[in-house]
């Protein structure tokens, strides 16, 4: 080996034992917190998943349960922790929230019963818990009314609590019921009339909005008022016209119950029959098996085939009252028995001699035919006790101030006397 050769192998070798010196050396130390702290963060997506469904027509829940992620044992063990459900009456269009993890399963259940109603099971380590839930309604009052030019519903459209058409239908509802002792009207509304209502207004959580209960009301019917107040005699509350006379009466005013006439209580002329049979009584066009209901409390004097009048119920009633349904389809009662004010005795039909289902209706008195409209109006019934009279008065005083006002009352209204 040439000395030059040798040169560089002893370089070489001076160079691997530098490098595995400074190789050995060692480290400074560092806590351990600043070396994690100096490594990229590593971030673990939840594995959580929450699915959201509602319950098809005709579908099991348990169905839905599980298009839902919900496995079938979870589903069962759930529902038998929901005491306050019954799974079969959950109806079509119920919203399900369920929290699903793919490895470890369901960890909570959500059934969303109603606007401010739901069903919540969570599932511990040893079973599943329920828990009821219930979301407040805020409550004002308002005034809505205007003139009839077709339906009552679209005539209480207007004012600053305009609610959307079900809820316009459903407060017609709630006032032909309180107002079905002074007002046929499926034979007294008229184009022209007008209705001014000031009644609750239940706002839910999501903004929903529904009507509450009814303060006051007043129809104008041919020109003529017909006003309602509810009030508060302290051990129950009632509905009184301007008088302070309770709205209940010994008699209907009408045999057929308005929502079962129309839904919206529109202006009717039956098409073949016409409006009225001046003689003897009064006809009201209504589908077959539409139930009739007793005019007032009474016993039967007759049930049974009379006539063109076909199937008929007669039924006596105080003072010397009579009132005849005829053409029914069906009969409810017998003779003899007694009936009760608003008690189903037979359905709408078109037997005897009749072109078209409907129901006459006649009103007797003392033997003789009268027209039922006038015979029943001055039936009205029993006033306030005169300790109570102040208070309605004063009441009513305040009450209709909010209703004839022009934008309605914002808060609660008093019920009751001062």
């Amino acid at each position: 080996m040439t000395s030059s050769r040798k040169l560089l192998v002893a370089a070489g070798c001076l160079g691997i034992g530098a490098a595995a010196i400074a190789l050995g050396r060692p480290v400074k130390e560092r806590p351990a917190a600043s070396v994690l702290a100096a490594g990229p963060r590593v971030s673990v997506a939840s594995r959580w998943r929450t699915n959201v469904d509602t319950i098809r027509r005709g579908e099991l829940l348990t169905a839905a349960l599980e298009r839902a992620g919900v496995a079938p044992s979870e589903a069962a063990e759930a529902l038998r922790a929901a005491s306050a459900l019954d799974p079969r009456k959950v109806r079509a269009g119920t919203p399900i929230t369920a929290r699903v993890d793919p490895d470890s399963g369901t960890a909570e259940i959500v059934l969303h019963l109603a606007i401010d109603r739901a069903i919540r099971l969570t599932r511990s380590a040893t079973s599943w818990i329920e828990k009821e839930e219930t979301l407040p309604w805020s409550t004002d009052t308002v005034v809505v009314g205007g003139v009839v030019t077709s339906t009552l519903t679209g005539a209480i459209a207007g004012g600053a609590g305009a609610f959307p058409q079900r809820q316009r239908t459903e407060l017609a509802y709630a006032l032909a019921d309180i107002l079905e002792y002074r007002v046929d009207l499926s034979r007294d509304l008229q184009k022209g009339d007008s209705i001014r209502v000031l009644v609750e207004r239940q706002t839910a959580p999501n903004g929903l909005v529904r009507p509450g209960t009814i303060i006051a009301a007043r129809l104008t019917v041919d020109g003529k008022p017909v006003e309602t107040l509810r009030f508060n005699q302290g051990t129950r509350v009632s509905y009184f016209d301007g008088e302070g006379k309770a709205m209940r009466a010994a008699f209907l005013r009408a045999p057929l119950a308005f929502r079962r006439i129309s839904s919206v209580f529109g202006l009717r002329r039956h098409p073949i029959l016409g409006t009225v049979r001046r003689h003897q009584g009064m006809d009201y066009a209504a589908a077959r098996g539409t139930p009739v209901r007793a005019l007032g409390n009474g016993r039967v004097i007759f049930a049974g085939w009379r006539g063109g009048y076909g199937k008929t119920i007669e039924i006596r009633h105080a003072n010397g009252f009579v009132t005849r349904y005829g053409h029914l389809d069906a009969i409810s009662i017998r003779t003899g028995a007694a009936v009760s004010i608003a008690q189903t005795i037979g359905k709408v039909g078109s037997t005897g001699l009749s072109t078209a289902p409907h129901l006459h209706f006649e009103v007797l008195v003392g033997g003789v035919h009268r027209d039922p409209r006038v015979a029943l109006r001055n039936v009205t019934g029993e006033p306030l006790a005169a300790s109570q009279r102040e208070a309605f008065a004063s009441l009513k005083q305040r009450v209709f101030a909010m209703l004839d006002g022009a934008a309605g009352h914002d808060g609660p209204a008093r019920l009751g006397g001062d």
